[in-house]
C-alpha cells in the first residue's frame, strides 16, 4: 500500500538532503523547478484529451472544482476569522516594498500562466488526435511522471535552501498558528466535501491538502487519481490564489491572520508582495513561516493520504 508513496515520496527526501550554497546553483534549480511544473502542466492538459466525451468530462471537471472551492473556503475563512478575533497580531502601516509587484496584473500574472498552460496542452492534444497520434495522451502521461520525480526532488532542495532555520520555525507561534488552522480547516471542509463530490474519505482529504499550492497539488493528484481530479484540485488551489490576492488589500488590517493565512502555501512567495505591500514589514516573517510550514506539509501529506 505505500510502496507508491515511498516511491514518490523517495526524490523529494533524497532532493532535501543536498545542501546547495552557490547563488547560481540555486537560481538554475529555481529555474528547474519552474520548467518542470510547466512541463508537466502542460503534458496534464494533453492527457485529459485522451478521455472519452472530453467536453463532458471538462464540463464535470469544473462543476467538481467549483464544488470543492465553495466548500472549503467558507470553512478556512471562518476558521481563520475565528483565529483572527483571538489574536494579537495587527497588520502595520503599509510600507513600499522594493522589486515587488503594485499591481493586480503584475501579481495575477504567473497563475494565469500556468492555467493557460494547460489550457494549451489540451489544445494541443486535440490537435494531435485529429493528426492521427492516438496514443499522446498515453506518452504524455508517462512522460509527467518521470518529470514529476525529477520535480520533487528540485522541490526537496529548494526547501532545504530556503533559508528558514527549523528554530526561526518553531518560535513563530503566529505562524505556526496560521498555519495550523489552514491545515485544520481544509481537511475537515475536503472531508465534508468527499460525498459530495463521490469520492472516498481519503481522496477528499487529499484534494483539500494542497493548501493554495496548486502548480504541485494539481499533479500529485492527477498523478494517483487521473487528470480529471488532478484538474480539479488545480483549478480549486488556483482560485484560492486568486481570491486571496483580492481579500488581502480589504481585510489586512482588520483580521491580519485571516489575510495572511487564506492564501495557504502562497503566503511565502506569490502572495507574500501583496501581503507585505498592504500589512507592512512585520507580516512578512509570519506569511513566510506559515507558507513554509504549509509548503513542507502538502506533498507528504497528500502522498499519505491517498496511499491509504
Amino acid at each position: 500500500m505505500f510502496s507508491g508513496l515511498l516511491l514518490i515520496l523517495l526524490p523529494l527526501i533524497l532532493g532535501y538532503l543536498v545542501p546547495v550554497r552557490q547563488p547560481r546553483l540555486q537560481e538554475t534549480i529555481n529555474r528547474g523547478v519552474n520548467a518542470s511544473v510547466y512541463a508537466i502542466l502542460g503534458l496534464m492538459g494533453i492527457s485529459l484529451t485522451g478521455l472519452d466525451n472530453l467536453s463532458e468530462e471538462l464540463a464535470r471537471m469544473g462543476g467538481q472544482a467549483a464544488l470543492l472551492f465553495l466548500i472549503i473556503t467558507p470553512v478556512n475563512l471562518l476558521a481563520l476569522w475565528w483565529l483572527s478575533q483571538r489574536s494579537r497580531l495587527h497588520a502595520g502601516q503599509s510600507k513600499a516594498v522594493a522589486n515587488a509587484p503594485t499591481s493586480k496584473l503584475a501579481a495575477l500574472q504567473g497563475s494565469l500562466q500556468l492555467a493557460g498552460v494547460v489550457v494549451l496542452g489540451v489544445l494541443l492534444g486535440v490537435v494531435a488526435s485529429r493528426l492521427g497520434w492516438e496514443a499522446a495522451p498515453a506518452h504524455a502521461e508517462r512522460l509527467a511522471e518521470w518529470v514529476l520525480y525529477a520535480l520533487l526532488a528540485l522541490i526537496g532542495c529548494q526547501l532545504r535552501n530556503s533559508g528558514m532555520p527549523l528554530r526561526q520555525i518553531l518560535l513563530n507561534r503566529h505562524g505556526l498558528a496560521i498555519a495550523s488552522t489552514v491545515a485544520a480547516s481544509s481537511l475537515a471542509a475536503g472531508l465534508l466535501a468527499a460525498p459530495l463530490l463521490d469520492l472516498r474519505w481519503n481522496e477528499g482529504l487529499a484534494m483539500a491538502a494542497g493548501f493554495g499550492w496548486y502548480s504541485l497539488s494539481g499533479i500529485l493528484i492527477g498523478d494517483q487519481l487521473g487528470p480529471v481530479l488532478g484538474g480539479v484540485a488545480f483549478f480549486n488551489d488556483l482560485a484560492r490564489e486568486l481570491l486571496a490576492f483580492l481579500l488581502i488589500p480589504l481585510v489586512i488590517h482588520r483580521a491580519t491572520p485571516l489575510a495572511i493565512g487564506y492564501g495557504g502555501a502562497t503566503s511565502m512567495d506569490f502572495t507574500l508582495p501583496v501581503i507585505q505591500q498592504h500589512g507592512g514589514v512585520a507580516c512578512v516573517p509570519i506569511a513566510v513561516v506559515s507558507g513554509f510550514i504549509l509548503s513542507l506539509l502538502s506533498p507528504p501529506l497528500i502522498l499519505l493520504l491517498l496511499s491509504l
